[in-house]
């Protein structure tokens, strides 16, 4: 696979074993995802876009809380092993984000993204696109690697970014038996919060948690770093 930026194609390559990962790691399954979920709180009968669904671990979550679930990502490999998790009912889309979504207006009642926009250099068309397809009122809720973190480990690796701008930041991941070379794109918390006022959203929250108490035991080298370096940032915000 090369050391390239990853491409949807090299997600369907790795999939089944991207899949099995986030399942379990201490990254998704006790920290990021239990956060987004309790920001989320009572979603019974609300319809919900899980935006960048992967292989379907946060879509299903959602619904075993009684939500409508649509999931949609850009690479149909993973949505092949969301559908296998899901079952042949599940409504489920190949759609990229930074193009126009295969929805109408105010088809939402939330919508989450999930360690999904800092794949994206611009915010603009993706944002305007998710307040498109909210109803007013709806909640948007976003999380993404911390700026701070980030910035800190650029400065440990000997790289000297500047924090105000966007910077792309390159990394490298394993899965399974192949390395993905991935593209994040760093941002400054100005920027982020500029650009949901732009595409008109209000923020209701910002939230910096920590991983689920019991990740300690498991994985105590993780969860010693991120107790006191959070690692994630998170935003409900609301569709004007």
């Amino acid at each position: 696979m090369g050391e390239r930026a990853a491409t949807p194609t090299d997600y369907d390559a790795v999939a089944e074993a991207y899949a099995a990962d986030n399942e379990k790691s201490f990254a998704n399954a006790y920290y990021e995802r239990p956060a987004t979920l309790a920001l989320a709180g009572d979603v019974a009968g609300r319809r919900v876009l899980d935006a960048g669904c992967g292989a379907g671990p946060l879509f299903a979550a959602l619904r075993d809380r009684g939500a409508i679930v649509t999931g949609v990502d850009v690479s149909s490999g993973m949505l092949a092993q969301a559908r296998r998790r899901l079952g042949a009912d599940a409504d489920l889309r190949v759609a990229d984000l930074a193009e126009p979504l295969p929805f109408p207006d105010a088809a939402f009642d939330d919508v989450i993204a999930s360690l999904v926009l800092h794949y994206l250099r611009d915010w603009g068309p993706a944002l305007a696109e998710l307040r498109r397809v909210l109803r007013p009122g709806g909640r948007l809720i976003v999380s993404v690697n911390h700026p701070a973190a980030d910035y800190c480990a650029e400065r440990l690796a000997g790289r000297r970014p500047d924090y105000f701008s966007t910077y792309a930041n390159p990394a490298r991941w394993p899965v399974g038996d192949q390395v993905v070379s991935v593209t994040f794109w760093n941002r400054p918390l100005h920027a982020m919060t500029d650009a949901f006022a732009a595409a008109g959203f209000r923020i209701s929250a910002i939230s910096e948690p920590a991983p689920l108490p019991e990740a300690r035991d498991l994985f105590p080298e993780e969860s010693a770093f991120y107790a006191g370096a959070p690692n994630f940032l998170f935003f409900v915000l609301q569709a004007g």
